[in-house]
């Protein structure tokens, strides 16, 4: 059986990327910090863990995977803080920090040797904001531009060993990720995109032919708008 590993899968895109990988035989170990909205099947483990205790999280998957064979790994896992960056505080910046880039990046070593003996694949879910500046998002556009350049270079490491790597840059999509923010993403699905869609473009990657990786690619709504969110 194929096993997955998907961080942040208790809400938005990861619960849809894990319901997408269920439906294909896929066994999903789902990490988040409380399934409020629980998947009722036999091939969907949560495991409930606060990814800022990285010891213990590092712990859990070192045991884990001496049980597990895993062959997709999906770090989807985020948290986004905004306004100007002299309003942040230090601990949302570790938080972002620790949750968008260094959490990907201890998995992915802890993982990388399971992943090349079964040829398998990584998915980066990164952000539009990584591709620009973002003014009043100079610290969560710094994490996810950081994410995508590792995700890129350890492609170029990795590609020989026939391991996939993937990165995903979505724009605004409808969930609960900015309510931190005082705005959020458009009720018109020309303007935002849903969780969906994102599974849906992870599914594209699956399904890719061996020899063929979808390296790269952005996800935008047809239309630019945001909503102003009321506090």
């Amino acid at each position: 059986m194929t096993n997955a590993l998907v961080t942040g899968a208790s809400s938005g895109i990861g619960l849809a990327i894990s319901k997408m990988l269920i439906k294909h035989g896929i066994h999903v170990y789902g990490i988040g910090r409380d399934f409020k909205e629980p998947i009722e099947s036999e091939l969907f483990t949560p495991i409930v863990c606060d990814m800022l205790n990285t010891g213990k999280l590092t712990a859990g998957i070192r045991a884990l995977k001496k049980e597990v064979d895993f062959s997709i790994v999906i770090h989807n896992a985020g948290v986004g803080y905004f306004g100007p960056h002299e309003e942040q505080n230090p601990q949302k910046i570790h938080e972002m920090t620790c949750i968008n880039l260094e959490v990907p990046m201890l998995l992915t070593n802890l993982l990388l040797r399971d992943i090349k003996a079964s040829k398998g694949l990584f998915v980066f879910i990164s952000s539009v904001t990584a591709q620009k500046s973002n003014t009043h998002g100079c610290a969560y556009g710094a994490t996810k531009a950081g994410l995508s350049s590792f995700a890129r270079s350890l492609f170029d490491e990795v590609r020989k060993y026939d391991v996939r790597v993937a990165t995903i840059h979505p724009d605004m999509t409808q969930s609960d990720f900015y309510r931190n923010a005082d705005f959020n993403a458009s009720e018109d699905l020309h303007a935002s995109l849903v969780p969906e869609d994102v599974a849906s473009v992870v599914e594209t990657i699956i399904n890719q032919r061996d020899g063929l990786v979808i390296r790269d690619i952005t996800l935008m709504p047809q239309y630019h708008r945001i909503e102003r969110n009321p506090k």
